[in-house]
This record gives structure tokens, C-alpha cells and sequence, in this order.
């Protein structure tokens, strides 16, 4: 059984869950399981927490990929974007070999359960556009509105 825990923040509420003292999921949405404040779950909700704030770009909690060999090909990716840039859909079906299954890559963006550890927020389309993501394009907004204000601070 996972333990998770829930917290509001200003983009909205996140739900954390760890399983064999990994994060397993990162989420907008419920996640089911035991609300226990695990060691695990507290680092984790600390560095997001201090990602919302502007005072962390990367994170060092445990995680668990839970995914196809494929899924877990576009996310190991996309935690090479650095904090405050982007790459397209098309970029990162390049980078992993397969320059036309942008739309598979979509399709994994859209399965990432590590949200925000895993920046699938930092996906955008080839013409600039944002496309869609597993929060609500607000929030891929405001995300990547915090990376470009955060860009030049410690």
C-alpha cells in the first residue's frame, strides 16, 4: 500500500505517494492510499515546496518510474531539460532515437506521474505553443513563468 500525503500550494493541491521509500507519484488529482508522513514524503513535499518558491531547481528525493521501457525513455529525457528552458515534442523524439514518434512522446508526457520532478511541463510544441499537460495548461504557465522569473537566482 502507498503512504500520501496531500498540501495545498499556489498552483494548487499536490498529492505525493511513496511506496518502499520511493516516490512513485507526484499529482493534481487524488491519489489513493494511507496519509502516513513518511521521512520520504516530507523531503519530497520540503523541495517542491521550495521549487514553488523559487529556491530550488532540482530535486534529490528517491523516485520509482512506473511505466512502459518507452515512457520511461521519454522521462529519463525530459530530467535533462535544465530549470528554465524548454524542448519540443519533436526535440526529444529526436534525442531518443525515433525523431518521428513526437506523438508517442506526447502520449508518455501525458502518463508522467512524477509531475513537476519529471518536466513534462518544459514540453512544448515545435511552433512555440504549449500543448497540453496533465495539470492544466494554468498551471504549465505558471511553472514555467516561475522557472523564467528564477532563472538567474541561486
Amino acid at each position: 500500500m502507498k503512504n500520501v500525503i496531500c498540501f495545498k500550494s499556489k498552483i494548487g493541491n499536490i498529492f505525493i505517494a511513496e511506496e518502499n521509500k520511493k516516490i512513485t507519484n507526484i499529482s493534481f488529482s487524488k491519489i489513493s492510499g494511507i496519509c502516513n508522513k513518511t521521512e520520504i514524503l516530507k523531503l519530497a513535499k520540503t523541495q517542491i515546496t521550495e521549487y514553488l518558491q523559487g529556491t530550488r531547481k532540482t530535486f534529490d528525493f528517491p523516485i520509482k518510474f512506473n511505466g512502459t521501457e518507452f515512457q520511461k525513455k521519454v522521462w529519463n529525457e525530459l530530467l535533462k531539460i535544465p530549470y528554465g528552458q524548454t524542448a519540443s515534442y519533436k526535440e526529444i523524439a529526436t534525442k531518443i532515437g525515433n525523431k518521428n514518434s513526437f506523438r508517442a512522446v506526447g502520449n508518455a508526457n501525458n502518463k508522467n506521474n512524477l509531475l513537476i520532478f519529471v518536466p513534462c511541463h518544459r514540453i512544448i510544441k515545435t511552433d512555440g505553443t504549449l500543448g497540453g499537460y496533465a495539470g492544466t495548461i494554468e498551471i504549465k504557465k505558471k511553472l514555467l513563468d516561475l522557472e523564467s522569473k528564477n532563472l538567474f537566482t541561486k
